[in-house]
């Protein structure tokens, strides 16, 4: 039997709405994509995969095509001003402690990935974002930036952090985000001298952190994370004041400091945002739920908010197929399954972030001794298993 509500609009072409629509498609539904962006993008820093991430790839088929355009990092160091070790981190450790299930891919890589299923299969609307969402008893009717209107059964807010479709629906953005305390910066230089194949490299003084690992084609990336007292700020969206902005934060380091940061002030595209969580007291609201960061982004220091994109997008497209598009029963049945795991993950997430960029010197100092203490043989797997967190039972009541 065809499900009902089979016309389901879903707002962003990331990583959690073409995860979403590539099920959808499976079930008999008939997804339409709106994406804000003229072109898929596929920029973007790099994540780590294992756990629940090295699962639900594996669910979704897509695996091999992943690996295809990894990296494996075999190496995790810590450096001083002139470039020698304090401490470091083999990764045979992680290999260990994860089984082999673990490598490394960036953020647009992976979602190519995903959108080259769906590409052929599924309308996708680019350069347009949603104006307006007026949810009536049979359906939702929708207003696009192009001044179109359609209407659709369901609505699926699948656009980040700074999502349209939550502010339209649920309310305005400063009721849900919980900032950390961080700013990050990610980008990437097609030139840059240094290079320490298959190795992770950080320097950092307290409260701030930039860090580097080649890439395929002679590129390298750069991570920057700094703390901020108080509320952080966003004075601008502007990418020149961007820029000036991480100048002051980084410029009296030393290091390869100065010569990284040359490559961000001539560098096209530069990723930059507070860290932050979203959390809310519901993810559905009549016809319109939300996945990803959209509905609990963990924030970026957690490494695994594509993972969770993507595992939203697989219990949504479950509970939607196992009611047969009532969404009445799946809406419900997602939040049930999802929300105890994602609240542990954001509260772990909380813990996590000030040892990645510890404020103070004693803080880098006992995360220098951590990081050398991984490599006992032993400690070692039982601190890395700890660390990276528990992963999703998909055994019960998860629909094959």
């Amino acid at each position: 039997m065809a499900p009902v509500n089979r016309r389901i609009l879903i707002s962003g072409a990331g990583i959690a709405g073409p995860s979403l629509a590539h099920l959808l498609v499976r079930y008999g539904f008939e997804p339409t994509i709106v994406e804000r962006a003229a072109v898929f993008r596929d920029d973007g820093y790099m994540i780590d995969v294992w756990g629940t991430g090295y699962d639900i790839i594996e669910r979704y088929g897509l695996l091999n095509a992943a690996l295809a355009r990894s990296y494996l990092f075999d190496r995790l160091k810590f450096v001083d001003e002139r470039g020698h070790e304090l401490s470091g981190l083999g990764g045979a450790v992680l290999r260990a402690a994860l089984n082999g299930r673990f490598f490394s891919i960036p953020r647009g890589d992976l979602a190519l990935a995903i959108y080259e299923t769906i590409s052929d299969r599924v309308e996708v609307l680019f350069g347009t974002s949603i104006r307006t969402v007026e949810q009536e008893t049979s359906g939702v009717e929708v207003e696009f930036s192009t001044g179109a209107r359609r209407s659709f059964d369901l609505l699926i807010g699948a656009d980040g952090l700074h999502s349209r479709v939550r502010e339209l629906v649920f309310g305005e953005e400063p009721s849900f985000q919980r900032s950390l305390g961080y700013v990050a910066a990610s980008f990437i230089a097609d030139v840059y001298p240094h290079r320490d194949e298959s190795t992770y490299v950080s320097f950092a003084r307290p409260g701030r952190q930039i860090s580097r690992y080649a890439m395929r084609e002679g590129r390298s990336a750069f991570l920057l994370v700094f703390a901020e007292a108080g509320e952080p700020q966003i004075v601008t969206h502007d990418a020149a004041s961007q820029k000036t902005y991480l100048l002051s934060k980084f410029g009296s380091d030393g290091w390869e400091v100065p010569e990284i940061l040359e490559r961000l002030e001539t560098a096209p595209d530069v990723y930059f945002d507070t860290v932050s969580q979203i959390r809310m007291p519901g993810w559905t609201q009549v016809r319109t739920a939300l996945i990803g960061d959209a509905a609990y982004s963990p924030s970026l220091l957690a490494g695994a908010g594509a993972a969770f994109a993507m595992l939203g997008a697989y219990v949504l497209a479950e509970e939607l197929h196992a009611a047969d598009g009532d969404f009445i029963r799946a809406f419900p049945a997602y939040e049930y399954r999802l929300r105890p795991f994602m609240l542990r993950q954001q509260d772990a997430a909380i813990r996590f972030a000030g040892s990645f960029t510890p404020r103070s010197e004693v803080g880098l100092f006992l995360r220098d001794r951590a990081v050398n203490l991984m490599n006992v043989p032993g400690i070692g797997t039982w601190l890395a298993r700890r660390m990276l967190g528990e992963a999703f039972r998909f055994s019960g009541n998860c629909r094959q």
